[in-house]
């Protein structure tokens, strides 16, 4: 917990007792549903909580704001960023019936009252949205054709609607991979935290 506290001082009582309910959740989870590699579930927090967390430091999504997480396996990063943006609306999908299981309970049990779990591919979402989020999913070009026919043309952010991918390792070549034109920001998370985990990794931005 004393990770998330460092970068983000500012979390409320409530942001602050969900965060804290995390770690035995997962821990119980994980026992019946492999959602965190077991040899990392000690590094929760580091891994997987701060990490989801960094896309908050590219946008601070606005009251009413509707997020996708595609892919979100076992919640990330669409939990950590529903706890602290209590005011927007998070979707999380997963094409895996288990991982979507794992997220409404432990959604339902630290009282997330702004997010939805679907077991849904992308290809069936209906919905439109501000943004869409995802974390180790696929290759750009590939989240990209999956995105953007789902984000809105309404504006509301000053960061124009778009797709924010954490990524690792070559993105670089990700990026050559795209359709010509298309504008992206990289982001090193090593801007934004000090740990060593973070040196090769990256959000990336592409305005929808």
């Amino acid at each position: 917990m004393e990770i998330i506290l460092k970068y983000f001082p500012k979390l409320t009582e409530v942001q602050q007792a969900r965060f804290a309910q995390l770690e035995p959740l997962y821990r119980e989870w994980n026992d019946k549903i492999n959602v965190i590699s077991r040899k990392d579930i000690d590094n929760l927090y580091t891994h997987h909580i701060l990490h989801s967390l960094a896309l908050a430091k590219v946008v601070s999504f606005k009251p009413g704001a509707e997020i996708l997480d595609l892919g979100t396996g076992g919640g990330f990063p669409g939990i950590p960023l529903a706890i602290l943006f209590p005011q927007a609306r998070f979707t999380l999908i997963d094409g895996t019936r288990k991982k979507v299981l794992v997220v409404e309970e432990i959604s339902r049990a630290i009282g997330l009252a702004n997010v939805e779990a679907l077991h849904i591919r992308a290809e069936e979402v209906k919905q439109r949205f501000d943004f869409v989020v995802s974390r180790a999913v696929a290759s750009l070009d590939k989240l990209v054709a999956w995105s953007f026919p789902l984000i809105k043309q309404k504006q509301q952010h000053a960061l124009p609607n778009g797709l924010l991918a954490l990524k690792g390792g070559d993105v670089k070549s990700e990026i050559k991979a795209l359709p010509r034109g298309s504008y992206t920001e990289t982001h090193p998370l090593s801007k934004f935290f000090s740990e060593e985990y973070y040196l090769e990794k990256y959000a990336i931005y592409t305005q929808a």
